[in-house]
């Protein structure tokens, strides 16, 4: 495979080379946003919606965009795609970090990103063959604010699910939050689907404000679905027919069975076939 590269802040860098020190403030506090972008075709999918997000966790954070435009985010993007030679399927990953120095209170208002893109095998959104296996990870809660909306990289209940996962031997891990309701899985938005109705949680409820959870949105539309967003809980995991996981760089991946229950994915077939035609015909307009 031939060596790939980086772009930190509008320069490429190979992708081994150093370009930080100990004092990063992403590296010390977590004080750093990222987002996962999915390649089809050579082109990244869903842009307008990741730069909506991550404008939205920089005012969180209180990062003023400063020198970081987003039009030329995007450019630099396509650029480092076509670096690295991907023309079919691959991901994207872009963060954005608070830079300079200081303790917890940062002593200037710098920001900086890196830009990495790697291929990857499929060109399209694929379902998983075989269905996950999933259960439920009690050890640690997901706080419901504002923050576990966005994409930081301070996301330690989320690494040791993974873990408890690897662990027991399963596919995927369901976090509860504070109120011991459903969140969301390791890295994906929730669903549940009954009766041409999905369930997924309310925002407010401590998940993740995904990008392909907003897409599912639009093609439940087109497919007539109703889609609810509220409380989920257990007893609604033991009634669904059918349970899902999304995210923007798998897509969509069914659940077989969660502890005894067991689960179809007839309705997730035509939700992901809708969602890739989604992916290609949706093109990025001027940009936040």
């Amino acid at each position: 495979m031939s060596k790939l590269y980086i772009n930190y802040d509008g320069f490429l860098y190979q992708e081994d080379e150093p370009i930080f020190t100990v004092k990063n403030r992403g590296f010390r506090y977590g004080d750093a946003l990222f987002e996962s972008i999915r390649v089809i075709n050579g082109k990244p999918c869903f842009l307008e919606d990741h730069f909506m997000r991550l404008k939205k966790g920089m005012e969180l954070l209180k990062m003023r965009p400063g020198k970081i435009s987003f039009n030329d985010l995007k450019s630099q993007i396509e650029k480092l795609i076509v670096k690295n030679n991907i023309t079919k399927g691959g991901r994207v990953r872009l963060s954005v970090f608070r830079s300079g120095e200081g303790l917890y209170e940062p002593e200037t208002d710098g920001k900086s990103y890196v830009i990495e893109a790697k291929p990857i095998h499929d060109n399209h959104y694929v379902l998983n063959e075989k269905g996950l296996k999933v259960d439920v990870y009690n050890d640690l809660k997901i706080h419901k604010n504002k923050l576990s909306q966005i994409k930081t990289t301070n996301n330690i209940p989320n690494v040791l699910a993974s873990i408890y996962k690897k662990e027991n031997e399963l596919d995927e891990c369901i976090l509860l939050n504070d109120s011991g309701r459903i969140a969301e899985a390791v890295s994906s938005n929730i669903f549940l689907y009954k009766n041409k109705n999905l369930y997924t949680p309310a925002l407010d409820e401590g998940c993740m404000d995904g990008v392909m959870r907003k897409q599912i949105f639009r093609v439940a539309k087109e497919l007539n679905i109703n889609v609810f967003e509220g409380m989920l809980n257990g007893t609604m995991l033991l009634q669904a027919d059918e349970m899902f996981l999304t995210n923007a760089i798998n897509g969509v991946h069914w659940v077989a069975s969660y502890r005894q229950k067991r689960y179809f994915n007839k309705a997730v077939k035509e939700i992901l076939e809708e969602v890739n035609k989604l992916a290609v015909s949706v093109k990025a307009t001027d940009m936040i």
